[in-house]
């Protein structure tokens, strides 16, 4: 049974094909699409801390898969909570001009993927975090530094 193409709304490259198929670019240098992409996993990352999500976690897949761009995965404390996060990292790309191409797992609050095509946003409770283990199935690829500069200079910094 063959996979089913997901349609994105990519803009359409000089030889006429869309991006979807693309061979994955290299890493050092970001496309205008994959730096709109990394920026989307990075303030997702940044919306998920805000609304007290642990272990949040920015993967670049570039250059391993050619599915997506970057995976962001968060741990919530609670099914409300991740709903929440979800509703909210919705609205922040809307305001990006992104808008998901599916969302699976609302309803039942385990595991919530939010899928932005080029960037899926994973929220998990602990349980299923620790089961499906993404971190070691995508554990080549590089980690995205995404907190913001304020954070680290903080009352935390402070005290190391």
């Amino acid at each position: 049974m063959g996979k089913k193409k997901r349609q994105s709304a990519r803009v359409p490259s000089t030889n006429g094909r869309s991006g979807a198929g693309r061979a994955a670019p290299s890493r050092g240098r970001l496309t205008a699409q994959a730096a709109a992409a990394r920026k989307l996993a990075i303030e997702a990352a940044r919306l998920a801390a805000d609304d007290q999500c642990e272990d949040i976690l920015v993967l670049d897949l570039r250059d391993m898969s050619p599915v997506c761009d970057y995976f962001m995965i968060a741990t919530g404390t609670s099914d409300r909570q991740m709903r929440a996060v979800a509703d909210h990292i919705e609205e922040m790309a809307a305001g990006m001009g992104e808008s998901a191409y599916s969302v699976s797992g609302r309803m039942e609050g385990n595991w919530i993927v939010i899928d932005f095509v080029d960037t899926v946003i994973h929220l998990f409770d602990p349980d299923h975090r620790r089961y499906y283990d993404l971190e070691m199935l995508w554990g080549d690829a590089p980690k995205v530094r995404w907190q913001s500069r304020a954070k680290k200079t903080g009352v935390g910094a402070a005290k190391e």
